[in-house]
């Protein structure tokens, strides 16, 4: 959930060039995903993006049909899928809208944010994001309170699939499992979540607590999503965070920080019950406040030492623009300068998320301004070899 930003607009409906930051690559060409104003949608934003077990990919993303305003809004969640790495889509989805519930209209049933997950060992696939009920006129992170009813208070919402994507489950709400009644706001990621090597499926998520100090944390499930439990707040003022399983078992939580300047970073050995600091953290990977992504990725080599890790967001410290990719060969505690390209200049809302494609791609869906882009990356487009 975004707060209000000013941002420069980018032609929608167009294919997009990109700087190139190493002259022996020739320039990245992007495409519009969902573009301003189609299927007479006003905006889409908040990407997720995961790699299935039969190889698909499915984009989830905000559908906000009248303008590019946070919940409370007429807004649903969406997917697209595509059957050959990116180069086509089918026709979107509506996988999550609460329709007029509770004698309230839609624009009083928003659900967004999402974060879709694949689990690794069933084939399911779950996506989360947060419904308002009620709350006309305001923005639901400030107007969210204490409590577990939707009458009071943002609601946790799962959907699965066990058809890859093909149809969906009716909305499922695990508010009750895992907010604290004295929570103004439980929500999750946005972005994506994993499964561990342990079969635990994992989805960042942030809440407000009592005296409305926002906190990053971590949602799993050791059942394969029949319960869910939630680990404790990793750092004050944080809120929007992304996932990842390091080589030696434990998570590291990767987090936008409110303070500005740098992402913070915490890693867990015990699922969130405790946090420690990671050397990165505040200094590292620089950010505007903004949403992030990190992903694993396959040593090609094959070695089995430290994970490679990817990243993507705003490369800057005071506007979202310049969407970078970074690469990290040694479990995220070194970003080479040599590792980084950058995909787009411009200026956007600047939100992204990564898929492995396959041994030798990354996938990216990011915002520009109230349209998705869709990139393809090669290992040696980023490494130069």
């Amino acid at each position: 959930m975004d707060t209000g930003v000013e941002y420069l607009a980018l032609d929608s409906g167009v294919r997009l060039e990109s700087e190139e930051t190493s002259p022996s690559i020739t320039k990245k060409v992007g495409m519009v995903l969902r573009g301003h104003n189609q299927d007479g949608v006003d905006t889409y934003r908040i990407p997720g993006l995961v790699t299935t077990n039969e190889g698909t990919l499915i984009a989830a993303y905000d559908i906000r049909y009248d303008n590019a305003a946070d919940l409370q809004g007429d807004i649903d969640v969406g997917i697209s899928r595509s059957f050959d790495g990116g180069e086509s889509w089918e026709p979107m989805q509506v996988i999550m809208d609460m329709k007029e519930w509770g004698g309230l209209p839609e624009e009083q049933n928003g659900i967004g944010d999402p974060s879709i997950l694949v689990d690794d060992q069933t084939a399911t696939i779950w996506v989360a994001a947060l419904w308002t009920h009620g709350m006309p006129g305001e923005r639901a992170w400030d107007a969210s309170e204490a409590g577990l009813a939707p009458e009071q208070t943002g609601q946790l919402m799962l959907v699965k699939s066990d058809n890859d994507g093909r149809t969906w489950s009716g909305p499922i709400n695990i508010t009750r499992q895992v907010k604290d009644p004295d929570w103004q706001l439980l929500l999750q990621g946005p972005g994506k979540g994993i499964t561990m090597s342990d079969g635990t499926l994992v989805f960042p998520a942030q809440f407000k607590d009592k005296d409305q100090v926002p906190h990053a944390t971590i949602i799993y499930s050791r059942d394969h999503g029949k319960h869910w439990e939630i680990g404790t707040g990793a750092k004050a003022n944080t809120t929007e965070a992304q996932v990842v399983e390091l080589s030696n078992g434990s998570l590291m939580l990767n987090m936008r920080d409110n303070r500005g300047g740098a992402r913070s970073v915490y890693t867990t050995d015990d699922l969130g019950k405790s946090w420690q600091k990671h050397p990165t953290s505040r200094s590292a990977l620089i950010e505007p406040v903004s949403m992030a992504s990190i992903i694993q990725f396959p040593d090609p080599q094959g070695k089995g030492g430290p994970n490679w890790l990817l990243f993507s967001n705003p490369n800057s410290t005071e506007y979202r623009k310049n969407m970078t990719l970074k690469l990290s060969k040694d479990d995220g505690m070194t970003w080479p300068g040599e590792y980084q390209l950058l995909l787009n200049e411009n200026t956007g809302y600047g939100y992204s998320c990564m898929t492995v494609i396959d041994k030798h791609t990354i996938g990216i869906l990011y915002e520009g301004v109230k349209e998705l882009y869709f990139q393809k990356i090669t290992l040696q487009e980023l490494t130069g070899k």
